[in-house]
């Protein structure tokens, strides 16, 4: 079909739902041809129940990958035909037992005439077709249970994304971008602290002049995040982690991960063994990047700032 030539692999599911249609509208006819009241849907239900054994829901839903609430209105709807009845498990009345009916009983008779041309039909096509498309469903069904469509275009998307952020050192110009990022997510939660000033205020001076690093993430030539190694007068820790901002509109491209990286590669060239950060536990996200990092909590003590109520370190091998 040239409308799916056109659109390529972006329809996938569009495409799948009209083969779906098309398989089930036939389904109808298929089972009113053999005088068969059910609806496609009610396929698989009735299939596990015609083998006789008694089930309830939530093995059904087990057995056949449903979701219970789905398999529920199924055996309602059946129910509403006549075809199945439950029961109270004698074991544990707490729990209902689903089988099929008299009824149900003797329409699994007829359909069991009608497996045999279902089946004759499915292998004339795939022999007719040049790709097996039963293995290929089951092929599709294991990935997708390793890793979903969803997470696979996640991961595509960051790394189309990556290609368009840069890492580069703090340059003069970025300075009001380096200052304005962090403001950002301090007056949100809190009011701007002296030390904030100067080193915002006075990068240079502060953080450059005193043996310190900052580098500057560029998303398609625009500075959106920042971060600093800075320098610290501490026979323990050398250098800290610091000021790390990343604007709220390209959070989710993995930028922050990308300069904390950056720093840490920074903090290994020059030596450090154990670099040191603070932060506030209500920055949730932050914490959980930098104890993805391998940032450790350690006893707080003497912290720079009022805001601070969590301290870690981080061991360089």
């Amino acid at each position: 079909m040239d409308f799916f030539n056109q659109t390529g692999k972006m329809a996938i599911g569009s495409r799948l739902r009209m083969l779906t249609d098309k398989i089930t509208n036939d389904a109808e006819l298929i089972y009113g041809m053999y005088g068969v009241d059910i609806r496609p849907k009610w396929f698989p239900v009735f299939f596990v129940l015609s083998r006789g054994e008694a089930k309830t829901i939530t093995a059904i839903a087990r057995e056949i990958g449903h979701s219970h609430p789905s398999v529920s209105n199924i055996v309602k709807e059946m129910g509403a035909r006549g075809l199945v009845k439950e029961t109270r498990d004698k074991s544990d009345g707490r729990r209902n037992m689903v089988t099929l009916s008299s009824k149900g009983k003797k329409m699994a008779g007829i359909m069991a005439e009608c497996y045999p041309d279902v089946e004759s039909a499915v292998e004339q096509i795939a022999r007719q077709a040049r790709n097996d498309l039963w293995r290929a469903i089951e092929e599709w069904e294991d990935l997708l249970s390793e890793k979903t469509l969803f997470e696979r275009v996640k991961e595509a998307k960051k790394e189309r994304e990556g290609k368009d952020i840069a890492i580069i050192p703090y340059e003069p110009r970025y300075q009001s971008a380096f200052k304005a990022l962090n403001e950002e997510w301090i007056t949100a939660h809190w009011e701007m602290e002296e030390p904030d000033h100067k080193a915002l205020d006075h990068p240079q001076e502060y953080i450059l002049d005193k043996g310190g690093h900052i580098f500057i993430a560029l998303y398609r030539d625009e500075p959106v995040g920042v971060c600093a190694l800075c320098k610290k007068d501490d026979p323990e820790h050398e250098y800290e982690l610091a000021k790390l901002a990343v604007s709220p509109g390209v959070r989710g491209k993995g930028i922050g991960v990308l300069l904390c990286r950056t720093v840490i590669g920074k903090a290994q060239e020059l030596g450090c063994k154990k670099i040191f950060l603070e932060s506030n536990t209500l920055l949730r996200p932050a914490i959980r990047l930098y104890r993805k990092l391998g940032f450790k909590e350690i006893p707080k003590s003497h912290p720079a700032y009022e805001r601070v109520d969590i301290q870690m370190e981080l061991v360089i091998d």
